[in-house]
């Protein structure tokens, strides 16, 4: 299938790594022109090398919005404008502290919030103009993760289906996806598995295909969301959990 996602000119924020970063190699693959971003310096410089001249990396801190709102303008002007938004950066925060809620609701919900209020103007100008949201199924029930990540992330879900709703007049389609167990050796579960071996057996053998998901699985979401081959699908949150939640969606 023809995703139609050549020249297309992407936005991906925390893409150094995992999800972020197969996000960013498949838009590559499909043709398109990616600038992303990450907060640390070595991870962009070594994503910019994998990732070869079609990717442009920039050195942003999400938690910043006046950094992100430069960011964002000086890649639509390096791109000649935007037509696709995919805010990816999370704290991946747990715990009761309030530190660690205001850190986690900086990051998760007001970094994605600043992404896509500074694209806004770039993709009203697009002719196929789409934002994906990275949620969770921690956004989706009770789990371990359930506080403050998974409170912001269901925060993430309502926020897309508001802005699909404010923006279907102008063409601009918003839609989220919700990851199940993703495993990358550098990742959560990558460090769950090194320093809570029983921890890790007890939640993999939760999964009802028998494993985890790749980054690339969810990044095979995220693109066909985000491309003109799901024209017609806005204010949807698409599953990619291997049927680790049970609940019915309606």
């Amino acid at each position: 299938m023809d995703l139609g996602l050549n020249n297309k000119r992407v936005l991906v924020s925390g893409a150094s790594r995992g999800i972020g970063r197969a996000i960013v190699e498949l838009m590559l693959e499909e043709g398109a022109r990616v600038e992303f971003c990450a907060r640390g310096e070595a991870g962009v410089a070594a994503a910019s090398v994998h990732f070869g001249e079609r990717a442009f990396g920039s050195v942003v801190d999400v938690t910043r919005a006046e950094s992100v709102s430069g960011w964002v303008t000086a890649a639509a002007q390096r791109m000649g404008g935007l037509d696709i938004v995919i805010p990816n950066v999370s704290a991946l925060a747990g715990g009761e502290d309030l530190d660690i809620w205001r850190q986690a609701f900086d990051t998760d919900l007001l970094g994605s919030a600043a992404m896509v209020k500074a694209a806004l103007p770039a993709l009203r100008a697009s002719q196929a103009p789409s934002i994906v949201f990275i949620s969770s199924v921690s956004g989706r029930e009770v789990d371990m993760f359930a506080e403050p990540y998974g409170i912001l992330k269901a925060a993430l879900l309502h926020y897309a289906k508001t802005l699909s709703a404010r923006h279907a007049s102008e063409g601009i389609r918003v839609n989220s996806v919700s990851p199940g167990n993703v495993y990358f050796a550098d990742g959560v579960w990558g460090s769950i598995e090194r320093d809570q071996p029983d921890t890790f057996a007890r939640c993999l053998a939760q999964n009802p295909l028998g494993r985890m998901a790749s980054p690339q699985e969810v990044a095979n979401a995220v693109v066909f969301l985000a491309s003109p081959a799901a024209s017609f699908t806005t204010g949807t949150n698409l599953l990619v959990d291997g049927g680790l939640t049970r609940a019915v969606q309606f």
